[in-house]
């Protein structure tokens, strides 16, 4: 299989934009951008070629992706214009003229939101999983669901009265609750009252009985058992409504004790400004008054919802017990080299460096290349950064063995990692009472490099095998997040990993880097001569070509120096999974430029980059690199991210012959960007064969990975010539 037809073929023709291309239209905004991300993780819900509660699972993502975008980008466009700050961003646009272009495009995505999970309500009742309403009990789900509430419900309840002397409650961010208009009986005595939907317990409870699987919204059952909570009254109205609050935290610069200082943080933030609301639509009006004016809301912040509330919470019912309505399962592999060294990840590193692609390889890898540390008795030294882990981290808990066995740690632990800070205080302090060295790096950079290093006494020497990750040290994501694992004992990589640590924990910046560009000191400054490089190749007549994936590009020296770079006659292709503030395509700025983002059964997530060096792509003479950094300011001015160049022959050419071309050689979940900023999916003819890297990934070994058998009979989809 190769990808001749697609490297061959011509780019689109330019399209022309009416607007002076020399200033800020040349840039696509980056939110607007963003909200067409969400959009095409929502049409994947629409998708029928993906299974049914695959589709739930996107039309679930897609609602937590958008309150994750309110609580942060749009709170903070918002706190802007409440201050009257004017300042625009690089596409010219005010905070306040963001805001407007948001609510309008979010608000019609929550209304396809609520057409979307119609249509796939209806295909889940035909397929034997129903959401019910209370009205459809019949008298024994009734009786079920009356000793469910008072044994696992009712004690988790706390009904609360709203007047004078019962003043109204705080809601917690992403707080769900119901607010009731309520009647004595006796003396038809007025009550409004809140019923806080507890988080606790599942938003869907399962109705045993009937055919299939049936499931009752929590607020259903609330509604459905008044009477015993406010006992005496009747119900006149009632509306469900649901909370999001400005979620970013700020650090004051002088603290002294980080750890203590994020704690108070994260209070702060649970009790930050509502920045929307969604409110049933048809809500009694004094109702919605109270509530909007006990929130300090104005009209723009309330969305009224004809539908489900919480449509994030559908995840629950991506059923384990369905598998006829999921993906067919996939199990990782091992890679066959350290198959052959049975299991020593050491001797499998030391025969030449592996680059393991997960989650087609499995991250087991990297848990048993700590965990042999920990044990490995002539291991007397590792070092690790830890951006975002799981709760029960097996990356933890080999730092910790390893500390508890005698081994000097260090862990570097990033505590603003966004709405994972918790987690990461508490795994600092697990590691500390370890015997751990744990340290938070900088105050104003986040520590977004994944760097391991292990060193080992190897007779006389002292070697240190590396591990630099595109993704983060999280075995959960690691299953469904597309990443790069390089494992290494190769020495310059080493010394650099080991610069790198020394500044984080000393604060020394490093000299020298032999084979390693870091933020905030080199790599933007790297990437840049290195366009730079391949612009000026193709003015002097040579072939000039740039492959490059990641998650998000709006960095704007950047895209300006990819926009040179085309004007050059330097052919870029780019993969990007969300944000792209470039704008590709267009007449006189990018003719040489074309950018799609993949959506489908895993979540791209590596950055990787290949320069033509001269030659066209693919090519071995290219210069590939791995990088933790999206080519965005956050990341190359105000993060520490490793940029590794690749030198091994044989991963190079699974980078550029696998992994690239098959994602410039997909087509069965490919989106193709405008110069407008638009995506349209990729089209095929009824029978023609579309390629999926996806499916390509799970069926063919990766070239490193390949042991005694070699890599001859490994699947490329390209030769790399010179």
């Amino acid at each position: 299989m190769n990808i001749a037809d697609f490297l061959a073929a011509p780019f689109p023709a330019p399209m022309t934009i009416d607007a002076d291309l020399t200033g800020p239209a040349r840039f696509y905004n980056r939110e607007l951008s963003w909200l067409g991300f969400n959009w095409r993780v929502l049409e994947e819900a629409e998708n029928r070629r993906v299974p049914l509660l695959e589709r739930l699972r996107f039309l679930s993502i897609s609602a937590t992706n958008l309150d994750e975008f309110y609580t942060v980008r749009a709170a903070g466009l918002r706190e802007l214009a409440h201050a009257n700050n004017v300042t625009p961003s690089v596409d010219g646009l005010t905070p306040a003229q963001q805001l407007v272009l948001i609510d309008t495009d979010a608000r019609k995505l929550m209304d396809r939101q609520q057409s979307v999970f119609s249509g796939l309500k209806a295909e889940m009742d035909a397929a034997g999983i129903s959401i019910l309403t209370r009205d459809a009990l019949d008298e024994a789900d009734c009786a079920h669901l009356g000793d469910f509430f008072l044994n696992h419900v009712f004690p988790v309840l706390s009904p609360l009265a709203v007047d004078p002397a019962h003043p109204f409650p705080f809601i917690p961010n992403e707080g769900f609750a119901l607010a009731l208009e309520l009647e004595r009986r006796s003396d038809k005595r007025g009550l409004r009252a809140l019923l806080p939907v507890p988080h606790q317990i599942s938003r869907f409870v399962k109705v045993p009985g009937g055919e299939g699987l049936r499931f009752l919204p929590l607020e259903e059952l609330l509604l459905l058992h008044l009477d015993r909570l406010f006992p005496g009254y009747r119900m006149k109205g009632h509306c469900a409504f649901r909370v999001l609050r400005d979620s970013d935290i700020e650090v004051e610069d002088e603290a002294e004790d980080l750890v203590r200082e994020f704690e108070t943080a994260l209070k702060r933030r649970r009790r930050g400004e509502v920045v929307r609301m969604k409110l049933s639509a048809g809500a009694p009006k004094a109702l919605k008054s109270m509530i909007m004016q006990e929130l300090h809301l104005t009209d723009e912040e309330v969305v009224e919802v004809e539908g489900l509330i919480g449509i994030g919470n559908l995840s629950e019912l991506v059923l384990d017990s369905r598998p006829d309505l999921l993906w067919p399962p996939y199990s990782p592999r091992v890679p066959e080299r350290v198959q052959d060294h049975d299991g020593n990840m050491f001797a499998a590193i030391r025969q030449k460096d592996m680059l393991l692609h997960h989650p087609y390889e499995t991250f087991d890898m990297v848990v048993r290349f700590l965990s042999q540390a920990a044990q490995d008795p002539d291991v007397v030294a590792i070092k690790q950064t830890l951006y975002r882990t799981s709760r029960n981290s097996p990356i933890v808990d080999a730092l910790c063995e390893a500390a508890e066995n005698g081994k000097s740690v260090t862990a570097l632990v990033e505590l603003k990692a966004r709405f994972d800070e918790a987690a990461n205080i508490r795994q600092s302090r697990r590691l500390e009472r370890s015997g751990a060295h744990v340290v938070y790096g900088f105050l104003n950079y986040k520590t977004h490099a994944k760097i391991s290093t292990v060193v080992r006494r190897e007779g006389e020497a002292l070697v240190t095998y590396s591990h630099f990750g595109t993704g983060n040290y999280h075995p959960i994501t690691a299953r469904i997040y597309t990443d790069l694992s390089l494992f290494t004992c190769d020495a310059r990589l080493g010394r650099d990993a080991t610069k790198v640590f020394n500044y984080l924990s000393g604060y020394a910046q490093p000299e020298e880097l032999e084979n390693l560009a870091i933020s905030p000191i080199s790599l933007k400054s790297r990437l840049l001569e290195l366009i730079g490089a391949e612009a000026d190749n193709a003015r002097a007549g040579k072939p000039g070509a740039i492959w490059a994936k990641m998650n998000s590009l709006i960095e704007e020296d950047v895209i300006d120096a990819l926009y040179a770079a085309s004007q050059a006659g330097v052919k870029i292709s780019l993969v990007v999974r969300g944000i792209c503030g470039l704008r590709p395509g267009v007449k006189g700025l990018s003719e040489n430029i074309r950018v799609k983002s993949i959506v489908g059964r895993f979540l791209e997530h590596s950055r990787i980059v290949c320069f033509g060096n001269g030659a066209a792509l693919p090519s071995k003479k290219a210069r590939v690199f791995i990088s933790s950094a999206d080519w965005m300011g956050r990341n190359l001015l105000r993060r520490v991210e490793s940029l590794v160049e690749i030198t091994n022959a044989t991963v190079k050419a699974q980078i550029v012959s696998q992994i690239m071309a098959a994602n410039m050689a997909d087509v069965a979940q490919t989106w193709v960007m405008s110069g407008d900023g638009s995506f349209t999916r990729a089209t095929w003819a009824e029978g023609e064969f579309a390629f999926n890297c996806h499916r390509f990934f799970m069926e063919n070994p990766s070239l490193s990975g390949r042991g005694s058998a070699g890599a001859a009979d490994v699947p490329q989809l390209t030769h790399t010539d010179d």
